[in-house]
């Protein structure tokens, strides 16, 4: 076993400017990966990302890549860019916080073209350089909210919970080729995303209240078990939901 160490590998991770996915791109470049770094629209936050990871000695190299992961061609302009990985871990999402009723067409659709079908895509596209080399690592973002959705995200966490079902599916068939296929579900994680909800006192008691733990977890929560997956040490792990909440699925 490697001690938990990526070096060799090629990761891309998208969705990775802030949050959980600059938490796995900073874990996974220290790891000694070299780490493509991703954003819908931006070279600017991308190039920002990479510099606030880069140290001297640091481990992994550090590449940028742009492409809007809504759009239906986003997921092979991103793979023409970048190229084959070892490692995909599939954190962009996007999400409306609307009532079931209002949500329009069109953000439905945005919704599943990024946190569905540019996840099965960038699969379809990266799987074949790890099946020839026998060994590759697939990791799907999720949310607990596959578990227990969000009245007001229903569309998001459908989507989620399509995504599972994916992994599922796909682990049990990639398994022969040396490649593990998993989702992380997050709960409550402290990110800019969630900022402006959880600066509401009344509102972050109410959700504290529903997580055993007391408190929100922080990006490198995640970034931690995402290293299991996708390292040597995680070889006989495939097919499963880790779920990272601080008891809130329970």
């Amino acid at each position: 076993m490697g001690n938990f160490r990526l070096t060799g590998k090629r990761a891309l991770i998208t969705g990775s400017t802030q949050g959980i996915g600059y938490a796995i791109a900073e874990c996974f470049a220290r790891r000694g990966a070299d780490v493509i770094i991703h954003g819908s629209k931006s070279y600017d936050k991308c190039a920002s990302a990479a510099e606030r990871i880069y140290t001297p000695d640091l481990a992994g190299k550090l590449g940028i890549a742009v492409a809007d992961l809504s759009s239906p061609d986003g997921a092979d302009k991103l793979y023409d860019a970048v190229g084959d990985v070892d490692i995909l871990v599939l954190n962009a999402s996007i999400q409306f916080r609307k009532k079931w009723i209002d949500i329009t067409p069109d953000e439905v659709e945005t919704q599943l073209q990024t946190n569905y079908k540019s996840s099965l895509r960038l699969i379809q596209l990266t799987e074949p350089y790890m099946e020839k080399n026998g060994w590759g690592r697939v990791v799907t973002v999720g949310s607990v909210q596959q578990y227990k959705p969000h009245r007001d995200m229903a569309v998001y966490a459908s989507s989620k919970a399509a995504q599972l079902n994916l992994v599922t599916n796909l682990a049990k068939q990639l398994a022969p080729c040396g490649i593990t296929v998993n989702n992380l579900s997050p709960g409550v994680i402290a990110t800019p995303r969630n900022a402006d909800a959880l600066a509401d006192p009344e509102y972050s008691k109410q959700v504290m209240a529903g997580i055993p733990a007391g408190f929100a977890g922080d990006a490198e929560d995640l970034a931690g078990a995402a290293l299991l997956l996708c390292s040597s040490e995680g070889r006989y792990i495939t097919g499963i939901d880790l779920v990272v909440d601080g008891g809130m699925k329970l």
